[in-house]
């Protein structure tokens, strides 16, 4: 099985860094990683976003995401996982090939992890502390 075909913005993945191989996803460390171990499932279909996928193919795709989690425990023991999709521009997706990040965390990587992904928007991450209701993105009636 190849990693990735030339048609992908990641090719060529160096084989040191890939992690797993299934029919639907190719999981590699990030070569601009975050944290220790901080990897990526690809899925081997070039599309820009995992939506694109039909239903099985992204439950493949996703479990493979869990076999990776469970392969980054093993090795670097982290406390906990932040597991992401940049899904888009305005998303911050910078690379058109979709990709999920998993991204093992450590007590002590910050001051106060409180919020995890929240911090895409950091003036709307301390929700505990505004009291303030979120809106919903529900429309109005």
């Amino acid at each position: 099985m190849s990693v990735l075909g030339e048609d992908s913005p990641f090719y060529p993945v160096d084989a040191e860094r890939v992690l797993l191989e299934t029919e639907a996803a190719v999981a590699f460390y990030d070569g601009f990683p975050v944290s220790k171990g901080h990897a990526l499932v690809v899925p081997r279909f070039p599309v820009v976003s995992l939506f694109e996928l039909d239903s099985d193919m992204q439950a493949a795709v996703w479990d493979t995401v869990r076999r990776v989690r469970e392969l980054l425990e093993e090795k670097y023991h982290p406390d906990g996982f932040n597991i992401g999709i940049n899904d888009g521009q305005a998303a911050g997706q910078t690379i058109s090939h979709a990709h999920i990040h998993l991204i093992p965390r450590y007590k002590g990587d910050v001051v106060d992890p409180r919020g995890g992904v929240r911090w895409v928007l950091p003036e709307k991450a301390k929700y505990w502390e505004t009291g303030d209701k979120a809106e919903t993105g529900k429309p109005e009636t």
